[in-house]
């Protein structure tokens, strides 16, 4: 713990008292994550991610490396980068012994990685759209620029509430817009 601290340059956190509580330790980790992100280099995220997984309460380590991996993805300038940085990453997280965490993550990263797609110009199909969780249609539904991916969810999304979102909001978007 004190060594991915001061790695963060983060010196303010009693680091007895985070070995000791899990809360202050996932309270660490998010300021980890948040300085990782911020760095222009990925080259420290797998061994950051290995640190991370390390720790004693799996749900505290998986919701630190999910932040990550959202903080990443938002920054990624494509696919392909998020592709590459997460085929890296992913080795680490069979560490979790509990399967439902191993594949939320991974479901997570298939997300991130549909999401750049559409980002990069691809117009998913209802059967792509259905591989994906709620969790990203309704952030598709929330906030796509595209009337193409719109009107897709608002036919095909898995949940009346997340087509209801798309509907609106391609219904609110002037004619003519991508």
């Amino acid at each position: 713990m004190a060594e991915l601290l001061a790695g963060a340059g983060i010196l303010d956190v009693d680091v007895d008292d985070a070995v000791a509580d899990e809360h202050v330790r996932s309270s660490a980790y998010q300021r980890v994550v948040s300085v990782t992100t911020s760095s222009r280099s990925r080259i420290r995220d797998r061994a950051i991610v290995a640190t991370i997984l390390r720790d004693p309460v799996e749900l505290v380590s998986k919701t630190a490396v999910v932040a990550l991996v959202d903080k990443i993805a938002t920054k990624a300038t494509g696919p392909a980068e998020f592709r590459q940085w997460s085929a890296e990453l992913l080795p680490e997280i069979d560490q979790l012994k509990t399967e439902g965490f191993r594949e939320f993550i991974r479901r997570r990263v298939h997300d991130w990685l549909f999401y750049l797609s559409i980002e990069d110009g691809h117009v998913p199909t209802p059967a792509e759209l259905a591989k994906v969780t709620d969790w990203m249609q309704r952030v598709l539904a929330e906030h796509s620029a595209s009337s193409a991916v719109l009107a897709l969810v608002a036919e095909s999304g898995s949940r009346k509430k997340i087509r209801n979102i798309a509907k609106n909001r391609a219904g609110s978007r002037k004619p003519g817009t991508q």
